[in-house]
């Protein structure tokens, strides 16, 4: 028998409460051992999406279908699905010791007695809690981070081929989520099973996916790896929520072959000519803070494109710099300039100088239209 070519399937998935759309038309697939993301802010269909997976909801009558490693799942139970799940609330029992908690899974799997023991022990050894330490406490008597672990724990003590993940960092504190993250990345690796995430936090998702599914007002605006989003938004939303963007728009006035010429307010610049780009419509376009160049004193900058600006605010993030300038014409753009040491080396500018902005053409993405 032939290994499936994805671990799941939405081929156009369609979920309503009531006169409410918490899903609308949804495909994407994800293939076996990947770590697939859905990230959207609250209210966008990403929680409903992983519960239609897990069996928690199921599609609209008639509302596509759900596959999961080949099989049509839309009407099968969640213990029917062969899953594992970590909820964002760890769901515990806390009346069970932390080796019990563990153990359930297989108790209402009929594992014999005799296994239980050892294949606990061998969870508790993946998400590094120590058996002797930890197996006889209760989970009232752990902190946040090791009630995490024990209910990873027992998601793969049952050794499914896919895990669902619900936001489940979102009450650990900075320094263990960071870590926690790389931990989870590392068993995805190590274990080869199918890991879908949820989250609304873009760095995490950026830190620990193969590829993201963007979703927005129950749609997925876009998929791609952490590159693709990030480098390539596709849409203005895309380009707001992943990171920082800056945003122009202008008339195209001419096509040079591979590149058009948008006026802007301000002057002219280029971008690569998009698939219907076409001289004397509106286009819109989006540049990361970082694509932006200043030029430091005197030293020329190397780019394609210039506008005239005026410095409002410089603001200091540690590693970096954010300079804040008014474009001639109206708006604002954000450069992210590397600190050089403002002690040793201050930035040259100042509030109320006059400056160029610089970046290169293949720097621009130029945007479609938020879908509605």
């Amino acid at each position: 028998m032939s290994t499936p070519s994805f671990a799941v399937e939405f081929t156009r998935v369609r979920k309503t409460y009531g006169s409410r759309a918490a899903v609308k038309d949804i495909s994407f697939s994800i293939r076996p051992g990947e770590f697939f993301s859905l990230l959207g802010p609250s209210g966008c269909g990403k929680s409903t999406t992983l519960r239609m997976i897990a069996g928690f909801e199921q599609p609209d009558e008639g509302g596509g279908e759900v596959r999961l490693n080949g099989k049509l799942v839309n009407h099968l139970r969640p213990y029917e699905r062969d899953l594992g799940m970590v909820f964002q609330s760890y769901a515990l029992f806390p009346h069970l010791t932390v080796a019990r908690n563990i153990a359930f899974g297989l108790e209402q799997r009929g594992v014999p007695r005799a296994q239980i023991g050892d294949r606990v022990k061998k969870a508790m050894d993946l998400v590094q809690l120590d058996g002797t330490t930890f197996g006889d406490r209760l989970p009232p008597a752990l902190s946040g981070g090791q009630r995490q672990r024990v209910a990873l724990a027992r998601a793969l003590v049952v050794e499914p081929p896919i895990l669902l993940l619900d936001e489940p960092l979102g009450a650990l504190d900075l320094k263990l989520r960071k870590q926690m993250q790389q931990e989870l990345k590392e068993l995805n690796k190590r274990l080869g099973i199918t890991f879908v995430y949820v989250t609304h936090d873009q760095e995490e998702a950026l830190t620990m996916s193969d590829r993201i599914a963007v979703m927005a007002d129950a749609r997925i605006a876009q998929v791609g790896s952490p590159a693709e989003i990030y480098e390539r938004p596709r849409t203005p939303f895309v380009a707001r929520f992943i990171g920082e963007s800056n945003f122009l728009e202008g008339d195209i006035v001419a096509d040079a072959g591979g590149r058009l010429t948008v006026r802007h307010p301000a002057g002219t610049f280029t971008v690569p000519t998009p698939p219907g780009g076409v001289v004397g419509t509106r286009i819109h376009v989006a540049l990361r803070p970082e694509r932006l160049l200043l030029p430091d004193g005197d030293a020329a900058v190397e780019g394609d494109n210039s506008l005239p600006a005026t410095i409002s605010h410089v603001i200091y993030r540690g590693e970096m710099l954010h300079v804040r300038v008014a474009v001639a014409g109206g708006g604002e753009l954000v450069v992210a300039t590397r600190n050089e040491g403002q002690l040793r080396r201050p930035m040259a500018y100042k509030p109320g100088d006059a400056v160029r902005v610089w970046w290169h053409a293949e720097d621009v993405q130029v945007l479609e239209a938020d879908p509605t």
